[in-house]
């Protein structure tokens, strides 16, 4: 929920949550809900009335890692995208950045970007669900270009490709370790895979290329599978 639902010992809940409590969970006043603030809290809240609740207590929201990782995914169908993006929020990626190469299936990033109050809705479910103290943030669709220039900000920064032959994921993390506040970004490429001259660009931007395994991942698999050990490794 958003920070200035909570106000004092008092949360004013959305409409929208509001109605998912009473119409859907059916709770009424005097059942407990946890809320979330998007600041890295949570709240043990009874309920009030309709969209009232008193805070009980409040505590920092344990689904959230120390590794803040941006996920770079390219454009894709529809299933496979959103379902990265639900099931990458589980796994506790911490920002969303889809992008457009060469082979990428959607080649349209401005009717991508009629899609974004949808994505936003889908990493907010995922996070509620899973416990997380933070909602990603999904950005606007960015050309391949930009996309390189905006994981600059990154301290550690890969690109996942089969063709990668001599670092593995231990290779690369060879030396890390889980530190607060530490920064990471990893891209994934389409279905058709990074171009030689991607990645060779990726390389000149600071980008490691990165092997997942000698089997060829699915594009949706190899982003669920690079958040869920690059998360564990040092989060």
């Amino acid at each position: 929920m958003p920070p200035e639902a909570f106000q004092a010992d008092t949360v004013h809940f959305p409409p929208e949550t509001a109605h998912q409590i009473r119409r859907v969970l059916r709770l009424g006043a005097g059942a407990e809900v946890l809320a979330l603030d998007n600041q890295g809290w949570q709240y043990r809240v009874q309920l009030t009335g309709d969209d009232l609740g008193q805070v009980l207590s409040r505590q920092a929201a344990a689904g959230e890692p120390a590794l803040h990782l941006t996920l770079y995914l390219a454009l894709t169908q529809r299933e496979k995208f959103e379902w990265a993006l639900q099931k990458c929020t589980e796994a506790g990626v911490s920002a969303f950045v889809p992008f457009v190469s060469t082979r990428s299936l959607v080649q349209d990033a401005q009717d991508a970007h009629k899609k974004l109050p949808r994505w936003q809705k889908i990493v907010q479910e995922a996070a509620e669900q899973s416990g997380r103290g933070r909602i990603p943030p999904v950005a606007a669709p960015l050309p391949w270009a930009g996309a390189l220039k905006s994981a600059q900000a990154a301290s550690l920064r890969w690109i996942a490709w089969e063709e990668e032959q001599q670092t593995g994921l231990r290779a690369a993390l060879r030396g890390l370790s889980p530190a607060p506040g530490q920064t990471a970004a990893v891209f994934i490429g389409p279905e058709g895979g990074f171009t030689p001259a991607e990645v060779e660009q990726a390389r000149q931007s600071g980008c490691q290329p990165l092997s997942l395994g000698p089997r060829i991942l699915r594009m949706e698999t190899a982003a669920l599978a690079a958040a869920v050990l690059l998360v564990y490794e040092l989060g």
